[in-house]
């Protein structure tokens, strides 16, 4: 069984390390990490993942929920934000793109997962 591609997007490089090996030790393939919203859309067009984790505060003129948006419109790819801080603004922000799920830093893999799974699994009309 292929195991998905996914895109991990985090301007900490050892969070997106930590994220990367978290994934790769359960099967999935992480052909590449970004650093940047710019970086995301680059390389989701380039690789073509199954699923981005976009980290909402990215640093730089483009945020993690603009970078999403791009990847959403233009390649219909679904999102998972992680993020540290959730307040409303960016909450309705980040719901015009249609994400999959939200996941809150620090996280554990029983959090991580299961939001993995219906991102790649789901039916769009489950998109929060």
């Amino acid at each position: 069984m292929v195991k998905a591609k996914i895109l991990v997007v985090d301007d900490e490089s050892i969070i997106a390390k930590d994220i990367q090996d978290m994934l790769k030790d359960r099967g999935y393939d992480v052909p590449a990490i970004a650093s940047s919203g710019e970086e995301a859309i680059k390389k989701a067009e380039e690789i073509k993942p199954d699923l981005v984790l976009m980290n909402i505060g990215l640093k730089g003129d483009m945020d993690g929920i603009d970078a999403a948006a791009h990847v959403h419109n233009r390649f219909d790819i679904p999102v998972v934000y992680v993020t540290a801080y959730m307040d409303e603004k960016r909450l309705e922000r980040a719901k015009v793109t249609k994400p999959f799920g939200y996941i809150l830093k620090p996280f554990e893999d029983k959090e991580l997962f299961p939001a993995i799974e219906k991102a790649l699994g789901g039916n769009p009309k489950e998109r929060l």
